[in-house]
């Protein structure tokens, strides 16, 4: 009788330091603006690779985003839930991911591809700059209706002093028509990137 073999399956994965992002998205601990530029620029750019691998990761939050405030580096971490773009898991109604930072094709269960991620990372920037989510709601079925159907507060009306780029990278991130999005996270941080330098 042949002994029994076992299998052992494991995930290798580096050791990262630092802390989540969420750390920083309470109105008295927010982080420089220039750096929150900065921040969201290096994670679309790491997001513009995973798209370009046909992965979508679809639960960007800063609580998914490590940063270490000593070497400024940046992780994007938590691709539990991502899937391959031509999977079928990613065209058809999973309700996968945090909500509050859903793109309203998650939250339909429409087809999901890399802007729905763009669409996370705008709502990400607008609670670095803020302090604030752009839609918050006593119920899951109340929030997802605004997600799907509001337009969200001006984030200036929020911090008065935030620059026009602010404005305007938000609402082409948070467009509710994924093609009105930037069509990559090389478009979002070419747009962050000009900022930056003309700053």
């Amino acid at each position: 009788m042949s002994a029994k073999k076992t299998i052992l399956a494991f995930i290798a994965m580096d050791y990262v330091t630092g802390v989540p992002l969420s750390n920083y998205t309470a109105a008295e601990n927010l982080l420089p603006m220039q750096e929150v530029y900065r921040i969201i620029l290096v994670v679309a750019q790491a997001l513009d690779y995973a798209h370009q691998q046909n992965i979508v990761h679809r639960d960007i939050k800063p609580g998914n985003i490590i940063y270490h405030p000593e070497s400024r580096q940046i992780k994007v971490t938590d691709f539990g839930i991502a899937r391959l773009t031509d999977s079928a898991n990613t065209k058809t109604g999973s309700f996968l991911g945090s909500p509050s930072y859903m793109a309203p094709e998650q939250i339909t269960g429409a087809h999901v591809d890399g802007r729905a991620d763009i669409y996370s990372l705008g709502i990400s920037f607008y609670q670095l700059l803020t302090g604030r989510l752009p839609f918050s709601a006593d119920s899951l079925a109340n929030l997802a209706y605004k997600i799907a159907n509001d337009k969200h507060a001006p984030v200036k009306n929020l911090r008065t002093n935030l620059p026009a780029s602010a404005t305007r990278i938000i609402n082409k991130a948070l467009q509710k028509n994924p093609e009105k999005r930037y069509v990559s996270g090389r478009a979002m941080a070419n747009a962050l990137k000009r900022e930056i330098e003309q700053d």
